[in-house]
């Protein structure tokens, strides 16, 4: 009689570790090969040629276009003052008066004198034509009316001289004396700064200085005033380059028809150097490896490779690409990261 078969509980557990094992095993490399072929998301830009403005920045420093200390030439007591703190002032508009009741006697006295001495050269002279008197005294009342228009013309001087006016027109600032102060020669009595324009003295390397001349454009910003641009040019360049920082001296003068720009401000000075016609490449395309750049350029059958690219100057967002590139390709710039050689993508719109 035959001896009838069966399995033992040990032998179907091993059996099904075994297939338990095999399947997972298995499973993955069945799955991988559909992973490897999923697209994946990115954005492209296509490269073009366009104009790229090289752009040199500084740092510098506001002045005014025209500024003075208002001071007085004499030692005098102020009579009247004409201004108030931050006034606009116009040209020769009289600031403070000075006292100046003996300089207006004098100046009446020798007014008084030189017309006596006017009419008694007039009968000499009318004498002198009759042989009637002597050319001598003819001369001598010459001299005297010479010497009294002299003398006038010093005491209209010194009157002038108390009377402080504006040499320029322009902003005043803070008043600094009072009505019946007496003020000395060098006394600051205010200040005065025509701000119509200000004129900004900044540093230029000594590589930029063949690109750099009298009306080269300039932008000027400030932090007062984020986002607003003040237009200017330059107007002079200094003569010596500093030994030490290998760099040139040079001011713009940058218009300022709202006076909002003040003496002593920081400002952050561009001008356009040149203007490249060039291969341009957003900067977020590039991906860094070590000293070199590369970029996954998308070809028609929707795959991303991986090309090296020169790159030359840079400016905010934008690079100029020397080479490696050609005008039209697209360029992935969002998404980079999850890509490999050969790996397809899906573009998406921007």
């Amino acid at each position: 009689m035959a001896k009838k078969f069966s399995l033992s509980p040990v032998l179907i557990l091993l059996l099904l570790v075994v297939a338990v094992t095999l399947y997972l095993y298995l499973q993955p490399q069945q799955a991988q090969p559909s992973r490897q072929m999923r697209a994946v998301p990115v954005k492209v830009e296509e490269v073009t040629q366009q104009d790229f403005a090289v752009i040199v920045e500084a740092l510098g420093t506001a002045n005014a276009n025209e500024a003075v200390q208002i001071t007085a030439q004499q030692s005098e007591v102020v009579a009247t003052i004409g201004f108030d703190d931050g006034d606009m002032v116009e040209k020769g508009q009289l600031l403070v008066q000075l006292n100046d009741r003996e300089e207006r006697a004098r100046v009446s006295e020798l007014q008084i004198n030189l017309q006596e001495a006017k009419r008694q050269l007039q009968r000499i002279t009318n004498l002198a034509r009759e042989n009637a008197t002597s050319a001598q005294l003819l001369d001598e009342q010459e001299a005297r009316v010479n010497a009294l228009k002299a003398q006038l013309e010093v005491a209209r001087s010194q009157l002038a001289e108390l009377e402080i006016r504006a040499p320029f027109s322009g902003k005043l600032g803070i008043r600094r004396v009072s009505q019946g102060a007496l003020v000395r020669p060098g006394d600051v009595i205010t200040t005065l700064d025509d701000l119509s324009q200000v004129k900004v003295d900044f540093s230029v390397a000594e590589r930029h200085l063949p690109d750099v001349s009298n009306g080269l454009q300039v932008d000027a910003t400030t932090v007062a005033y984020p986002g607003e641009v003040f237009r200017g040019e330059i107007i002079s360049m200094d003569s010596r380059l500093d030994p030490v920082t290998r760099s040139v001296q040079v001011r713009a003068l940058v218009d300022n028809p709202e006076l909002r720009l003040r003496p002593g401000m920081l400002l952050q000075i561009q001008l356009q150097k040149q203007v490249l016609n060039t291969l341009v490449l957003s900067e977020s395309a590039l991906i860094p490896i070590q000293d070199k750049q590369f970029v996954f350029v998308v070809g028609e059958d929707n795959k991303a490779q991986r090309r090296e690219v020169k790159i030359g100057r840079r400016k905010p967002g934008l690079v100029q690409v020397i080479s490696g590139l050609q005008e039209g390709e697209k360029v992935v710039v969002e998404g980079s990261l999850k890509l490999g050689d050969g790996t397809p993508v899906n573009v998406l719109e921007r």
